[in-house]
């Protein structure tokens, strides 16, 4: 019997183009804490990059402390971005998040699959509190992150879309 939990599931749209986010995903550089601002910079280190995949560590800073996750990016698949943890303060490994990007109209539809399980107290409470929620604040963290990059892309400086996104 798989005792797993289901993943928790939900779509958000942009005026961004697919290309535009999947670039945006997959934005290694030192710049990657303002385009997602949920990322804390202090806790987001690159270990390697490749062609197809990526192993990166990044956090959030929140009223109970910093929470982060070193995990392995897979991006093989041209629609969608997959982060699995390999070690993390608050998700047993093998935990994921995936965005499959799809095109709306000139913008795009992200499908988000969010399955995290938790690990110690901390973890096991921010898990169940996202899953009740039905993905509420991980919907409302890559929606700060895409009102970025839409803001980007309609020529605002990425200071003033970041103020926007909060």
């Amino acid at each position: 019997m798989n005792t797993d939990p289901a993943p928790v599931e939900f779509d958000l749209h942009t005026t961004a183009a697919p290309e535009s986010v999947r670039s945006a995903l997959l934005d290694f550089s030192p710049r990657r804490p303002e385009l997602w601002p949920a990322i804390e910079p202090s806790l987001y280190e690159v270990y390697s990059v490749g062609a197809t995949s990526a192993e990166i560590r990044e956090g959030s800073k929140g009223p109970g402390g910093r929470v982060w996750a070193r995990e392995e990016y897979d991006f093989s698949d041209p629609h969608t971005v997959r982060w699995t943890v390999r070690e993390s303060n608050f998700s047993e490994p093998g935990s994921y998040v995936s965005a499959t990007i799809s095109p709306e109209g000139a913008g795009s539809i992200v499908h988000i699959a969010w399955n995290r399980v938790g690990s110690g107290f901390m973890g096991r409470l921010i898990c169940a509190m996202v899953r009740r929620s039905g993905g509420r604040p991980v919907a409302q963290s890559f929606g700060r992150g895409l009102s970025v990059l839409e803001a980007s892309a309609d020529g605002r400086t990425t200071a003033s879309a970041r103020r926007r996104a909060r």
